[in-house]
């Protein structure tokens, strides 16, 4: 027993009774995280898909509601960042909402997918009003979620292991649910007609849905009873919301981050939403390692999955030999010409297919970068702006990155459907898409795509506020308060 946890110190760079973050709170926090990502990638990925094909739907009325509803949640979380900058609770002030938010979750998740909504307006309103719900209610714990990484530890090397270790976890979660859903769907569709096939086709989903819930609940709690806040405001006055907004635009670095990650909202759309309607629709007679049109959809994901994997595991490599913002800039550089070559190969042939696969595995790189490090920059944004005001406010700074998580969502699944309406695709029916329709689907999710890395590169040149002069900050900060803790003693 004693090796084993002298392992994980190592492994996790962790010393044993220093006061700081220990290994069975990275472990406990990765579990959560993985939990959590179980549940967001049912939705994020499967929500649209159940609605257009399994319910009946118009993809243009699918379309705009990701949109908004997505757009409208990315604008609640900074008053729930500010909720949780005002929180406080002999659990601290993230922590809590672990607990608390579990059961809403689950019961908004499975209700998303209830099999009897009928393809009518009401129908829709009905289903929109309880995915906008759901995405409140996750919202109130996935702000303090990751608001908690940066209340675990000041230490940014110890909290960059935590983030890798828990955003692989994430990772993990969701590659789950993208390998496992799209056999089940494909080997349900095939056994129907596009007339019968709707039915069972939700059915499948609700079912779906009530089993990766399930498994997600009791994770939840385990992120909860392993962890310990250390870095708060406890005695400070609990800020209004105005006052967050202001210090949210004092913090340059973050809004840069923010800026950034809007700008790449469009560059996995390819492999989300829109690479499902890609396989279903466009490879419906392209059979592969024994998977074909809709099941091919796993092969899309997995790619990135490789370069993405690598990526996560080499961030602290990286990050302490080139930085972070030489990282996120070089990767996102790289990915964006390997989906501008991925465009003009195309689709057509099976060697066009297999490179197309293999620019995924590249694509997967930035990806991999930024699910750890983009939240690294944001936890040490924090101390920037305690540095700069003295105050934390981890709630309003975390709360950006789940902004530009929704926006991504958002503008992902919008562009995903929309383009499932503008090739003109038949539901279930993938014999009736002609090559014009394909040819706009593999347009609007490769070279948007490609152009969305591109941008998102530009603010992060801009990025100042490099290691070296967090760990200043930071030794400025600690110095600042035994000041005031001297001076109180006098």
């Amino acid at each position: 027993m004693q090796k084993a946890s002298l392992f994980l110190h190592k492994a996790f760079g962790t010393s044993p009774n220093d006061g700081d973050i220990q290994p069975k709170e990275i472990i406990g926090y990765s579990i959560a995280g993985f939990g959590q990502n179980l549940i967001c990638t049912v939705i994020g990925s499967y929500l649209t898909v159940f609605m257009t094909d399994a319910i009946g739907f118009s993809a243009l009325s699918v379309a705009l509601l990701m949109l908004f509803a997505r757009v409208y949640d990315a604008f609640n979380d900074p008053i729930m960042g500010s909720i949780v900058d005002r929180t406080r609770s002999k659990w601290g002030k993230c922590r809590p909402y672990l607990k608390w938010m579990v059961i809403p979750i689950a019961l908004c998740t499975i209700a998303c997918f209830l099999p009897v909504y009928p393809a009518t307006k009401a129908g829709f309103a009905l289903i929109s009003t309880v995915y906008v719900i759901w995405g409140m209610v996750y919202t109130v714990a996935d702000v303090p979620y990751w608001g908690l990484s940066s209340a675990l530890t000041s230490d940014t090397h110890k909290r960059g292991i935590l983030l890798t270790v828990a955003r692989l976890a994430c990772t993990l979660g969701g590659g789950i649910v993208t390998i496992v859903v799209p056999q089940i769907t494909a080997a349900i569709t095939a056994k129907y007609t596009p007339e019968t096939v709707q039915q069972p086709l939700s059915m499948a989903y609700f079912i779906i849905a009530i089993v990766f819930t399930v498994l997600a609940i009791p994770l939840f709690y385990v992120g909860f009873y392993t962890t310990k806040e250390r870095m708060s405001d406890s005695e400070s006055k609990a800020p209004s919301l105005k006052h967050n907004l202001k210090l949210l635009f004092k913090n340059t670095p973050l809004l840069l981050i923010v800026l950034s990650g809007v700008l790449g909202s469009a560059k996995m759309a390819y492999s989300y939403t829109g690479g499902l309607y890609f396989a279903k629709y466009v490879l419906a007679d392209v059979e592969f390692l024994g998977m074909r049109g809709e099941g091919l959809y796993t092969l899309i994901t997995l790619a990135v999955v490789p370069g993405g994997l690598a990526a996560s595991l080499a961030v602290p490599w990286f990050t302490k030999k080139i930085g972070k913002k030489a990282t996120m800039i070089s990767s996102n550089l790289i990915g964006s010409a390997v989906m501008f070559i991925m465009y003009f190969v195309g689709y057509k042939s099976p060697a066009a297919l297999i490179f197309s696969l293999i620019g995924m595995v590249i694509v997967g790189i930035p990806h991999g970068f930024a699910n750890i490090i983009t939240y690294a920059m944001i936890a040490d944004t924090v101390e920037y702006l305690e540095w700069k005001t003295g105050e934390r406010a981890e709630g309003i700074c975390f709360a950006m990155q789940t902004f530009i998580n929704k926006i991504g969502m958002a503008v992902g699944a919008f562009i995903g459907v929309l383009a499932y309406h503008m090739a003109g695709v038949t539901p279930n029916n993938p014999g009736m898409l002609d090559d014009k329709g394909k040819d706009t689907l593999w347009a609007m999710l490769v070279l948007l795509g490609a152009i969305s890395l591109l941008l998102t590169a530009v603010p992060l040149f801009f990025y100042n506020f490099t290691e070296k002069r967090q760990q200043e900050v930071v030794k400025i900060i600690a110095e600042r308060k035994a000041a005031e803790g001297n001076g109180d003693n006098a």
